[in-house]
């Protein structure tokens, strides 16, 4: 059954491997045993591998342990994770903060904690995986709007039972196209029609905003957003989730999410790598600014040659193909040339909608930049796309 499945899968140019790497996530990795270019990740201000966060992991590590040992209400919870929530909740300005082990369980813990049988839940059509499958477990009644379409969103809310608990998701900047919600919109509507808003910020968290406090800060509306979600993977370097939010919320998912309640806690270790990287972001705006520039370089120069790109306004720029084998073809192309990209192909991203998502960080320099436009070039010609 399952070669048969996997045959399906190849021949639909849909069938997946994994890329071994042999050096720590950065601007240039080694894989196949060459310095190559990376320009898929999400470690966007270049954390991950900074000696401070390194060194507080070790730390913690040789304090703590490895691991956790169980689930925080079972064994009790270690300073790190105290330390880290403490720190979140005043970079986040919230009453208080929670931690999970990955976003993926953040979702699938606090929707259905939010909402169950009986309720409404309104997602955008894009919304994350983890988003649905949270939406889905919840038991609630569950309905998708047209992408970031508030007229849509706003005709669903309107022809709903008169006071019916109704909950609207959505991600604050979105994974594969690099767009943001309206989010301030989405707040009016909430109020209007007295609904929750349910924000997950994983990409926008360390990126968007004036302090980097994610995409309710970009558009001012922090106090309106009473459930944020973000990651500690991507701009912070580490790994995991936090939902941020007032006391009461924070006491009540400790009680009722079960992705929390039933699973071990992260290491000590990537909490304390998180709150070394949140204070680094907060005294260190110049790795925004440098995440900023070399956003505008690329996608400038990627314009500028003809490459179809999605409407992103992020370090996030799709380039759109559409045929998943040209998409893998392309890829590999820029793979002879020195630069990791991979094709993004269903189920990730819709029928013909495959395409090359490309990542900028704060830590790739001039001549990286200049080095993936002269690899663009040459594999866009010779792919056809330019």
């Amino acid at each position: 059954m399952f070669e048969k499945r996997l045959q399906e899968l190849t021949a639909r140019h849909l069938n997946r491997r994994l890329t071994p790497l042999h050096s720590g996530i950065g601007p240039v990795v080694e894989m196949a045993g060459r310095p190559t270019l990376l320009l898929a990740s999400n470690d966007y201000l270049g954390l991950a591998m900074h000696p401070e966060v390194i060194q507080s992991a070790v730390e913690a590590t040789q304090q703590f342990g490895a691991g956790a040992g169980a689930a925080r209400l079972v064994s009790g919870s270690l300073p790190p994770h105290q330390e880290l929530e403490s720190v979140l909740a005043q970079f986040k300005k919230t009453e208080s903060a929670l931690t999970f082990s990955s976003g993926y369980l953040a979702n699938i813990g606090t929707i259905p904690a939010l909402i169950g049988r009986g309720g409404l839940i309104l997602a955008d059509r894009l919304c994350h995986a983890s988003l649905i499958d949270g939406c889905r477990l919840s038991a609630a009644d569950f309905r998708v709007y047209r992408h970031n379409d508030t007229g849509h969103l706003q005709s669903l809310l309107a022809a709903r039972r008169e006071k019916r608990q109704t909950l609207i998701v959505t991600d604050g900047l979105f994974s594969m196209d690099g767009d943001l919600a309206p989010l301030p919109e989405l707040s009016r509507l909430a109020q209007e029609y007295e609904a929750d808003l349910y924000v997950d910020d994983a990409h926008g968290t360390g990126v968007m905003g004036p302090h980097g406090r994610g995409t309710a800060e970009h558009f001012g509306i922090e106090s309106q957003i009473p459930f944020q979600m973000g990651t500690l993977g991507k701009a912070l370097g580490s790994s995991g989730a936090y939902i941020a939010g007032s006391s009461t919320l924070i006491h009540y998912m400790i009680n009722t999410s079960r992705s929390f309640i039933f699973t071990t806690a992260p290491p000590p270790s990537s909490a304390a790598a998180a709150t070394a990287a949140i204070r680094i972001i907060q005294r260190e705006p110049e790795r925004r600014a440098r995440l900023w520039a070399n956003r505008e370089r690329l996608f400038s120069g990627l314009t500028r040659m003809g490459f179809n790109l999605s409407p992103s306004v992020s370090p996030i720029m799709p380039i759109l193909v559409g045929n998943a084998e040209l998409a893998l073809s392309f890829a590999e192309r820029l793979l002879i040339e020195g630069v990791y990209a991979p094709a993004i192909r269903p189920p990730t991203v819709q029928d013909a909608t495959s395409r090359i998502r490309v990542t900028v960080t704060s830590e790739h320099t001039l001549s990286h930049i200049n080095q993936a436009l002269t690899a663009f070039q040459r594999a866009g010609q010779s792919s056809g796309l330019i």
